[in-house]
């Protein structure tokens, strides 16, 4: 009796542990039955089970796990063709997640991601290979790639409900051009920084002319202010003096008689070197005679 009940427990034990499947938190579980999905009254694809401890029918029931969390499909690089009919090599990456995982499951062949990521590749490529085909390599490498991903990404999205698939991000990861291409497209933008750095010296050199002249201007207009104010007290100086000494020598005729004649002995005999021949009785020495006596 013992040598049955051991084995009857063992098949049991193996029968129950069998039956039992763990859902892992970021996972969810789709079960086949026979080969068809298991399904619910709230889903009409599959019955998708969350996390935690499940039950399941031995040897009948088979369990696929999908993952819930946001997948990265980081493909190698691929040849694209521009308006101009160049070719550019572009690196990208797209970002999703399992959204109908029903769905998924039908439409990659029982949720292998393999299948997902070729499918979702295809798609992305047909995709970008028409928006790059509208664009010219200057667009691509300009501000104008950011928009043509844009495109991109809202037509992937639509695409991608069709497999189940909730697509978060599309982004160019890197713009890969041939030698030639390059080098003419490098040559075009350096002739247009150049150009513009041309025209911002011109219209800087032009300002600062502009702003010289205006200093110019004010500072002649600030002299000829000052000179005239100058003159103007100097004149009033001077009419003061001849005044002062009009009032002076008015008084004393005598004594303007004496300084002119001063002054003009000065000019005569400023220089060393000059020969005067005068009769010395002339009224032009009156004072450098002896004074007579009263």
């Amino acid at each position: 009796m013992k040598k049955i009940i051991v084995p009857i427990i063992i098949v049991i034990f193996v029968l129950l542990y069998s039956s039992l499947f763990i859902v892992k938190e970021g996972n969810r579980a789709i079960v086949t039955r026979f080969g068809e999905i298991l399904k619910s009254s709230n889903n009409s694809i599959a019955d998708i089970i969350k996390p935690g401890l499940h039950f399941k029918l031995p040897l009948f029931d088979k369990v696929t796990m999908l993952s819930a969390l946001v997948q990265t499909m980081d493909e190698k690089s691929d040849r694209f063709f521009t308006r101009e009919k160049k070719d550019v090599i572009i690196d990208y990456y797209v970002k999703w997640k399992i959204q109908d995982f029903g769905k998924f499951f039908l439409a990659t062949g029982g949720g292998n991601l393999v299948n997902a990521n070729n499918l979702l590749q295809k798609r992305v490529v047909d995709l970008l290979r028409g928006e790059i085909g509208k664009q010219t390599i200057s667009d691509i490498v300009s501000e104008k790639r950011d928009q043509t991903m844009q495109t991109v990404l809202k037509s992937v999205q639509k695409s991608g409900q069709s497999l189940g698939i909730d697509v978060i991000d599309a982004r160019i990861k890197k713009i890969n051009l041939p030698d030639e291409i390059s080098e003419s497209i490098y040559a075009r933008m350096r002739a247009e920084r150049n150009s513009i750095a041309t025209q911002y010296r011109s219209e800087g050199k032009e300002q600062a002319e502009r702003i010289k002249a205006d200093a110019n201007l004010t500072v002649a207009k600030i002299l000829a202010d000052a000179n005239k104010k100058a003159l103007i007290i100097k004149g009033k100086a001077d009419a003061s003096v001849a005044k002062m000494y009009v009032n002076a020598f008015k008084d004393y005729p005598d004594f303007y008689s004496f300084v002119r004649s001063l002054q003009a002995y000065q000019q005569s005999f400023d220089s060393k070197q000059d020969v005067m021949i005068l009769n010395p009785n002339t009224d032009f020495f009156k004072f450098m005679k002896a004074p007579t006596k009263q």
